[in-house]
């Protein structure tokens, strides 16, 4: 038997690697670069997040082609064609930024089409994960909110806890990849740093002028949306002085905190109070808060309108609550003009190149326990 088989030969000698191609002046050329792997968590979060706008999105596409689902009144989604739209759009913006996190075109998107939706979609999420608990607890404390005669035509129950309760996965996921995501992307930028090492930057001075005008804005719109959140009515449409919902009053009392961060954040980081601090933590604070108000005071001007003139007097808009809108968008623009340029000067003076992406250097550290969650 072991005569039919054949003549064991020597091995194969190994076929020798091609040497790397060399550059015209002789020097090897470098091998090409690959894209770092994407963590575990943070692919997880990615799709946590893409799955959480599903019911959403699925209920306004069934609003926007006439299936009025979960609706008590049909004919109100007609004249909410527009609302609706809108939202339809917001949220899948949210798909596209948390598929930015984990794939390949979201390493190469410019950092403003990354960061400037992110900021607000932080400040509107970053809201109802606030207020969200404080409704919760006051349902256990004083019972289910009774809704006045006539007005049982809006959404049902269900629909707000499909919602909501959407959003506020959605939120927690979203932000996840965000920070993963920043964390690597802008590392140089995030370092631990202390309030005391911020540069005293050419700008510093404009800095400085545009917070000490956001900082009174922020005030008045403190103050206004503590007098709504407190029961006050004056400068409200006449339907809601009639009867005022208590998530919107929630949604009043964390407008009103959130102004008073952003306004106390932005002071203290542009004329360096506190040194000592690590300067993480006021950061996410204005980020957060001046995002909510850029973000809440833009989405009411578009829903609510920018005129007190309506077809239904009860539902005009007055005067004053469209100011305090209004201060609320300039506020955020303000803040994000002194970040912008902060964030600029930074990363010049620090020479960081925005490529954390180009190459395949493995994460070392704390930042590769989160990512692999291994």
């Amino acid at each position: 038997m072991t005569s039919m088989l054949p003549p064991r030969g020597p091995a194969p000698a190994p076929t020798p690697s091609a040497p790397p191609a060399a550059a015209p002046n002789g020097v090897p050329a470098p091998a090409p670069r690959t894209a770092a792997p994407v963590g575990r968590t943070r692919a997880a979060a990615a799709g946590v997040a893409v799955a959480a706008t599903v019911p959403y999105l699925g209920l306004k596409l069934l609003w926007l082609t006439g299936h009025p689902v979960g609706v008590g009144d049909a004919e109100a989604m007609n004249d909410l064609w527009l609302v609706n739209l809108l939202t339809f759009g917001m949220d899948a913006v949210a798909v596209l930024l948390a598929l930015a996190f984990v794939r390949p075109w979201g390493r190469r998107a410019p950092a403003g089409l990354v960061a400037f939706p992110m900021w607000v979609a932080t400040g509107l999420l970053g809201t109802l994960l606030f207020a969200l608990p404080v409704l919760l607890l006051s349902a256990l404390l004083l019972g289910p909110e009774q809704t006045p005669p006539g007005t049982d035509d809006g959404p049902s129950g269900w629909v707000f806890q499909v919602v909501y309760g959407g959003f506020a996965v959605q939120g927690l996921a979203l932000i996840t990849g965000f920070l993963l995501y920043a964390r690597e992307r802008w590392a140089g930028l995030l370092r631990h740093d202390r309030i005391g090492d911020l540069p005293h930057s050419p700008t510093l001075t404009t800095q400085r002028a545009f917070a000490c005008v956001a900082a009174p804005l922020a005030a008045g719109v403190a103050a206004a949306r503590f007098y709504w959140a407190c029961g006050g009515t004056t400068g409200l449409p006449l339907e809601w002085q009639e009867h005022r919902a208590r998530g919107v009053a929630v949604m009043d009392g964390v407008a009103a905190l959130m102004a008073v961060t952003a306004g106390a954040a932005l002071l203290l980081l542009v004329f360096r109070g506190r040194p000592e601090w690590r300067l993480r933590g006021p950061l996410a604070v204005l980020w957060t808060a001046a995002g909510s108000l850029f973000g809440w005071g833009a989405w009411q001007v578009v829903a609510f309108g920018t005129s007190a003139a309506a077809p239904d007097a009860r539902r005009a808009v007055p005067g004053p609550m469209i100011l305090v809108e209004s201060a609320q968008v300039v506020t955020g623009l303000l803040v994000l003009a002194v970040g912008a340029v902060a964030l600029a000067e930074r990363a010049s003076a620090r020479a960081v190149p925005d490529t954390a992406w180009s190459s395949a250097t493995p994460l070392s550290g704390r930042t590769a326990d989160v990512e692999s969650a291994q």
